[in-house]
């Protein structure tokens, strides 16, 4: 339903005064979940540079434990990003002032299971009406 004119003058004031506020734009910003995935891609590369520096180092003194304690760290880091990576890509649906929200349980798997139940839902949106 498109809005009035009045309504449309009063939608675009309110956009300029939040657009104004920075006690606003910080807050929005701080609770956007792209926001946190990139910092925390930006952290897991600083710590991968770091592990590439530790195995590196470790090569250059000779000391084998050191080499692999730092693949092992840039390892775990690149893991973390792609973690990251696709959980900033599928976020997670939150009711706004709310609590609720769907996740999958840890552990739960997506196979067969969210393909049963994508298709029972679709065909009960699909049904017809009289069959309520």
């Amino acid at each position: 339903m498109p809005l009035s004119e009045h309504e449309q003058r009063l939608f675009e004031q309110i956009e300029r005064s939040l657009a104004e506020d920075p006690k606003f734009a910080s807050a929005v910003r701080a609770s956007d979940p792209r926001f946190h995935a990139r910092r925390r891609l930006l952290v897991a590369a600083g710590v991968i540079i770091a592990g590439l520096a530790l195995l590196v180092y470790g090569a250059v003194i000779k000391t084998p434990p050191l080499a692999v304690a730092g693949f092992v760290v840039m390892l775990a880091s690149a893991a973390f990003a792609v973690q990251s990576h696709r959980r900033a890509q599928s976020p997670d649906l939150h009711v706004v002032g709310g609590t609720t929200s769907r996740r999958r349980p840890r552990g739960a798997r997506s196979g067969r299971r969210s393909s049963l139940l994508d298709r029972m839902e679709d065909r009960w949106r699909q049904r017809p009406e009289g069959h309520r």
